[in-house]
């Protein structure tokens, strides 16, 4: 079908089966701001969040933000950036750095270890707040002379993710630009005013997102913190859906009208495929599709001061996935390389654990679709997730099991149903306790971070 530049046209399309079966896709910040790879730690969004606007701003536990919270006076980053760089130093004094450091990357060896982690797309941050451009645009920077990466990270990595078959998306901040808004964001209000409303600032943005679409094909447009109010949407999304109608586009489109310092009105987004709760999830199943991004750690950007114990293993972010998975999700995981686009460490052996997880249970996961209901428990408490596909139900115990058997409450299946534990050849016996399922565990059970048991029912 042709889509109409209109409300009611855009709201006909669909979000595509691709979309709903891939689950587990990676979001990459990388970006000047992986130069300094400074921010507090201690506190998530949240947890910091909940301590106050100023304090919030004043210790943002992002990396990525790090120009804001440079012009916060007395800010922890800004006394680093002093003791550091000294005072007369720039964040513009990161380009020749970051540029020289990205010489070093293979975007080859990111796209293997994004398909080895078991990711079906791959999200970009082609440019974040900073307004620093990862591609060689047409429509360069106008407020900074060469403020673009040296080579074209945005077409190389598009490449080199496509040839390994998986698909690929843009975020790109649409609102946000702070070569162009000198002024810092330090409470509630700033926040709402701070993206950029001229027709000139307009233009430039529309030219870029316009540019990304016919250079790169992305499967997902990625929008942060509102749209330019100037812009028409509806003629950007009829254009992307009739060139790619399996794309698909995040609700971070909103339009923040203002003047003279204070907010007048917000015109929530006209049309989403998909909601984007950060470093949060639902407790229930959602009718609309939705994917939950976070950072391995508290940060996007990679952020040098996290250690160990500020980075979540990869067996509670599985369990994360399950989760979001049951309830109609995907998880975007962030990584933050460094400068010259290492991985670090401590983020890839995640992907490692999350490949090996998702090659044995993948079946679980992948081309799945919420169950009847998402959650369950055993007679000994232990968490239970539900997906199924066809006539299949799997059941996604997130807990190690007690004992010799397992009784999951409250789950009746047909008598002639077969039991498998993904990952075991034989068949696991089975009886029905009135309204509980009694499963019998296999000895020598390898310990796992989530355990996928394939129910087939209504088998003949």
């Amino acid at each position: 079908m042709k889509f109409e530049p209109t409300k009611a046209s855009i709201k006909k399309h669909e979000v595509p089966d691709w979309f709903h079966d891939a689950k587990f896709g990676i979001f990459i910040h990388w970006g000047l701001f992986s130069v300094p790879a400074f921010a507090v730690t201690g506190l998530s969004i949240i947890e910091s969040s909940k301590e106050g606007e100023e304090y919030h701003f004043k210790n943002n536990p992002y990396a990525e933000w790090y120009l804001n919270t440079l012009r916060i006076s007395e800010s922890p980053t800004q006394k680093y950036h002093h003791k550091e760089y000294g005072e007369d130093s720039s964040y513009n004094d990161f380009v020749p750095i970051f540029n020289e450091e990205l010489e070093k990357w293979d975007p080859q060896e990111w796209a293997g270890i994004f398909k080895n982690a078991g990711a079906k797309y791959v999200v970009l941050v082609t440019k974040h707040h900073d307004g620093f451009l990862l591609w060689p645009s047409k429509y360069p920077n106008p407020m900074k002379e060469n403020y673009i990466a040296s080579r074209n990270l945005v077409g190389e990595l598009t490449k080199s993710v496509k040839s390994k078959g998986l698909k690929m998306g843009f975020y790109y901040s649409s609102s946000y630009d702070w070569s162009f808004n000198p002024d810092p964001i330090k409470d509630r209000l700033s926040f709402m005013i701070n993206g950029v409303i001229t027709p000139e600032y307009t233009e430039y943005v529309k030219n870029h997102l316009y540019e990304l679409i016919d250079e790169f094909e992305p499967s997902i447009l990625w929008g942060d913190i509102g749209a330019p109010p100037l812009f028409d949407l509806f003629e950007l999304f009829a254009y992307y859906y009739n060139k790619f109608p399996e794309g698909v586009i995040n609700d971070r489109w909103d339009k923040m009208y203002h003047e003279d310092g204070k907010l007048i009105k917000v015109k929530r987004t006209p049309f989403y495929d998909f909601t984007t709760p950060e470093y949060e999830t639902y407790n229930i199943i959602k009718k609309k599709k939705w994917e939950s991004s976070r950072g391995i750690g508290n940060s996007y950007g990679f952020n040098k001061m996290e250690k160990e114990e500020d980075y979540l293993a990869s067996n509670e972010i599985i369990r994360m996935l399950v989760d979001i998975v049951s309830k109609n999700g995907n998880l975007l995981l962030n990584v933050g390389p460094l400068p010259d686009g290492t991985i670090p460490e401590i983020q890839k052996k995640v992907l490692i654990g999350m490949g090996q997880w998702l090659e044995i249970n993948g079946e679980g996961i992948y081309g799945t679709r919420p169950w009847e209901r998402a959650e369950g428990n055993t007679l000994d408490n232990l968490e239970i997730r539900f997906t199924h596909k066809n006539e299949i139900l799997y059941i996604h115990l997130l807990n190690n099991p007690k004992g010799k058997s397992l009784k999951i409450l409250a789950l009746k299946i047909p008598q002639n149903s077969k039991i498998r534990l993904l990952g075991y050849d034989n068949q696991l016996k089975w009886e029905q306790d009135q309204e509980d399922l009694v499963i019998s565990i296999p000895e020598n059970l390898i310990e796992s971070p989530v355990y996928v048991f394939k129910v087939i029912l209504n088998e003949l």
